[in-house]
């Protein structure tokens, strides 16, 4: 892998492992769930999951991808535990949350699945699952940003886990770009689920700069 690429893996990494941390420390700060999808983390445990089955096979790696997959797999059921550590420690918040997040992944899954059937590179178990992931992730969002929707406003800090989140997607572009010129390489399935999960951001991110940059509150337009 060229410097320049690597670069904008790391980035982008990093940017998604900071979403984690700051998820993390909310809901251990406030040992409750108001605001976060536990059907979004769900997904995105899902998607891990299904990404990595390297991991699982030993097939040879460098140790720096080994132990983000590690991290974003275990870090994925972490905040599953702690989310429904909050049952026993604030249970009427948490079943109010609960009855907030009514939106019905099995469409999320559906459609993944179905692009996977239709978009993947090789028809093997290991293409399919990662081809399934990608497009997984390219919605997995929708449940949370539903979940915003219904409540109308957030915690500031539950805004910009999700906006971190926003940015891991968008530092993709610049990996397209430099794929597309460097190394002549176009991934056609990273490149239109990227495209879905920008335009699934598009409005929280609008929503979020003429909000939250101005100091104000965040509170989702009627």
């Amino acid at each position: 892998m060229s410097r320049g690429l690597g670069d904008v893996y790391k980035r982008q990494d990093i940017s998604h492992l900071l979403s984690i941390v700051v998820l993390i420390q909310t809901i251990k700060k406030t040992a409750q769930i108001e605001g976060i999808s536990f059907k979004t983390q769900t997904l995105y445990a899902i998607i891990y999951f299904t990404r990595y089955l390297d991991v699982f096979m030993f097939k040879k790696q460098s140790v720096y991808n080994f132990l983000f997959k590690v991290t974003f797999m275990g870090t994925s059921i972490y905040i599953l535990h702690l989310m429904k550590q909050c049952n026993r420690i604030n249970p009427v918040s948490y079943n109010d949350m609960l009855s907030k997040d009514t939106f019905k992944v099995k469409y999320c899954i559906a459609f993944a699945a179905i692009m996977a059937l239709l978009f993947h590179y090789k028809f093997t178990f290991v293409q399919l699952s990662w081809s399934f992931s990608v497009w997984l992730e390219s919605i997995c969002i929708i449940p949370q940003l539903f979940l915003l929707q219904k409540l109308r406003k957030a915690d500031a800090i539950t805004v910009h886990y999700i906006f971190l989140l926003g940015i891991y997607r968008l530092l993709y572009i610049p990996n397209w770009i430099w794929r597309y010129y460097v190394e002549v390489r176009f991934e056609k399935i990273s490149f239109f689920a990227g495209i879905l999960q920008t335009i699934v951001f598009s409005d929280f991110f609008y929503v979020y700069f003429t909000r939250i940059t101005q100091g104000k509150d965040f509170q989702l337009p009627h």
